[in-house]
């Protein structure tokens, strides 16, 4: 956890940085639910934009996601209103 101000601004935008690279995976998704036709499967693309929408917001299995930027939003802005 960060201790100073520095060190939260740094936690703050590595986060911020990987929620957006993740959003990558939302946009496939989206596109593809975008370009589907008459005889593709939406429900299953739907489901797939779902996924990915949970994942950058969770962060999955692995990462912490949006959950992740909160916590070091919230900790900045804790030690930024000392």
């Amino acid at each position: 956890m960060a201790t100073s101000i520095e060190e939260a601004r740094e936690e703050l935008e590595a986060e911020y940085r990987k929620v957006r690279e993740d959003l990558e995976e939302v946009r496939m998704a989206m596109i593809a639910v975008d370009q589907a036709g008459p005889e593709d499967d939406l429900y299953d693309r739907l489901d797939a934009l779902e996924k990915a929408a949970g994942n950058v917001r969770t962060g999955g299995l692995i990462g912490s996601g949006a959950k992740g930027h909160r916590k070091a939003l919230e900790r900045y802005r804790e030690l930024s209103a000392r």
